[in-house]
């Protein structure tokens, strides 16, 4: 066997996940590295080779931190992480090669595979690292949408259950828009809220540049009653799953459930779309309430559905020293953010 790493086609890559993988979100297709590329940033599309065999790939982005340059790689790379180890020691030795060649400090990457011991061990044969930061949604539920109406409802929690039928009493509303005034009063809403709530918001461009390269696949929704905004959700709709990604609320969203109104019609669109699942996206890991995501935690297991617990991220150490520094850096802003 001869192995081999190369840049490849966006739709090459693409078309290799979803004919392998159809376990992985959008995170490792081509449009979440397009919708870098509209912030800014180097993406490279790559692909691991038996021979000429197609076995593996991954969309690396390069953040040019102040703490130091490096290469993210969100749920990938995508390989088979339960088969001979070897492929996977050539596909993390090629990737610091190319983190090496752009001077950076370390790669991160955060598998789209479960965490179990044997994942772990696989990790640290091959020279990775546990992270001291997280890299997206290493927590998330997951609502299967070949079910009934009927049966994601008996899939909730009495109180989910009951706010939805409520939100429907109340009349709340909700609709969806996917013109570019919509992103940009949804960024202006979410800027509230994360004053309100703590949280550092992302920039504004690479809300815009989902809605770009997404097109009508990206809609942000809104729940009103009476004319008043209650809250919005941005929602992905990229096949084989909807992505509940990003959220914002207002003060009058705290009295109404309009979040319940909104998660009930994104499940009605996203089985009419033909989705089979929906990634409510990020929760607290188990057995942490004191974690920053432990409110949303209690919303979104709410819904019932399959929680899953990803393998965390894990480092490719590429510049030993200053990846000291980084470490204990992002330790602290972890304990600070509560994560």
């Amino acid at each position: 066997m001869s192995y081999s790493v190369k840049e490849i086609a966006p739709a090459e890559l693409d078309k290799f996940i979803a004919k392998n993988h159809p376990e992985v979100n959008f995170l490792q297709y081509s449009d979440w590295g397009k919708v870098h590329e509209v912030e800014g940033k180097p993406v490279k599309y790559l692909g691991l080779y038996d021979d000429k065999k197609l076995i593996g790939s991954a969309v690396m982005i390069r953040q040019d931190a102040r703490r130091g340059r490096y290469f993210e790689i969100p749920g990938g790379p995508i390989m088979d992480w339960d088969g001979p180890i070897k492929p996977i020691r050539f596909f993390i030795n090629e990737i610091k090669k190319i983190a090496e060649a752009e001077k950076c400090v370390f790669v991160r990457i955060r598998p789209n595979i479960d965490d179990t011991e044997k994942h772990r061990s696989t990790a640290e044969k091959v020279g990775l690292v546990p992270s001291p930061m997280l890299l997206h949604a290493e927590n998330t539920v997951m609502l299967d949408m070949s079910k009934s109406d009927d049966e994601l409802m008996a899939d909730m929690r009495r109180q989910t259950r009951y706010e939805v039928r409520r939100s429907a009493k109340l009349g709340i509303k909700v609709s969806y828009d996917t013109s570019e005034k919509a992103f940009d009063e949804f960024y202006d809403l979410q800027l509230e809220t994360a004053e309100r709530q703590g949280f550092i918001q992302s920039p504004r461009k690479i809300v815009q540049a989902q809605r770009e390269v997404y097109g009508d696949k990206a809609r942000i929704y809104t729940a009103e009653l009476d004319g008043k905004k209650l809250c919005q959700g941005l929602i992905i709709f990229a096949a084989p799953e909807a992505i509940y990604h990003e959220a914002a609320s207002t003060l009058d969203g705290r009295k109404y459930p309009g979040a319940y109104a909104l998660q009930w019609q994104v499940i009605q669109d996203a089985k009419k779309l033909g989705m089979k699942r929906y990634n409510l996206f990020g929760i607290a890991p188990p057995n942490s309430p004191n974690h920053r995501f432990a409110g949303v935690t209690t919303f979104k297991t709410g819904f019932g559905g399959e929680q899953i617990t990803y393998m965390p991220a894990q480092d490719i150490v590429v510049n030993k020293f200053r990846y000291k520094l980084v470490s204990a850096l992002e330790k602290a802003r972890k304990k600070k953010r509560h994560l």
